[in-house]
């Protein structure tokens, strides 16, 4: 005679072990999935985290107070980068390119000849706060696409007028002369900010490259450059 034993498996070990097996096989899937997902090469440049949503894309639509494309972050891939300001401690962060040529030259007059600068004094990029969306006009968004400097904004409070010396004014009115009206002052602005100096044109603007050209030339040519002018003379 023969006896079938029966063996009890408790019901909530098989939901277990049914729970288990559909969880892997969607991890199956899933990686068929991802196998079989095209792989696109970063383009040059692009950094680790480009494309839309990424953390240094463009916020869509979005443009500073000058016109210039709105930045979610520096050194993250998108085109703010942090750069040396040469022949000071400055490290800053900039649009690279024409505007970050234009600006460092800036930093440099103003070490040289209005106030020699520390560590930490000036700062270009600074993410779109609250406070000024929707505030297109406002120059202060300008930095949020890394087409202004603050130097030591501390120092310099928005609103306010004459933190500067007049010599060191000359030198800010020499400064502008010079750029031919690539570059604005935040003293000029209606709500004045003494320790702002921004991009006054366009991407577009045909005299922003000049200008960044002529900076870049003077790099070669002894007896030009920043710190090399007699302001008044």
């Amino acid at each position: 005679m023969t006896s079938s034993a029966s063996v009890h498996v408790p019901r909530r070990s098989v939901l277990r072990t049914g729970a288990g097996l559909a969880v892997a096989a969607d991890l199956a899937v899933s990686a068929r999935t991802v196998a079989a997902a095209p792989v696109r090469a970063a383009e040059p440049g692009a950094g680790p985290a480009s494309g839309p949503g990424a953390p240094g894309a463009l916020r869509a639509g979005r443009t500073s107070a000058n016109g210039w494309p709105v930045e979610e972050a520096a050194d993250d891939g998108g085109a703010v980068w942090t750069v040396p300001v040469p022949g000071s401690p400055l490290s800053v962060a900039l649009r690279i390119g024409d505007v970050s040529a234009v600006l460092v030259h800036v930093l440099r007059r103003y070490h040289y000849e209005i106030d020699t600068l520390s560590a930490g004094e000036a700062t270009g990029f600074r993410p779109l706060s609250g406070a000024l969306r929707g505030h297109a006009t406002d120059h202060a968004t300008d930095h949020a696409s890394g087409t202004a400097v603050a130097v030591r904004p501390g120092w310099f409070p928005p609103g306010a007028r004459g933190g500067l010396f007049a010599h060191q004014v000359n030198v800010v009115r020499d400064v502008l002369a010079e750029a031919q009206g690539v570059v604005g002052w935040g003293g000029d602005c209606r709500v004045p900010d003494e320790s702002r100096f921004h991009i006054a044109v366009p991407p577009a603007d045909p005299r922003l490259k000049r200008l960044a050209d002529r900076v870049r030339g003077w790099a070669d040519v002894p007896g030009a450059g920043a710190g090399t002018r007699v302001v008044g003379s």
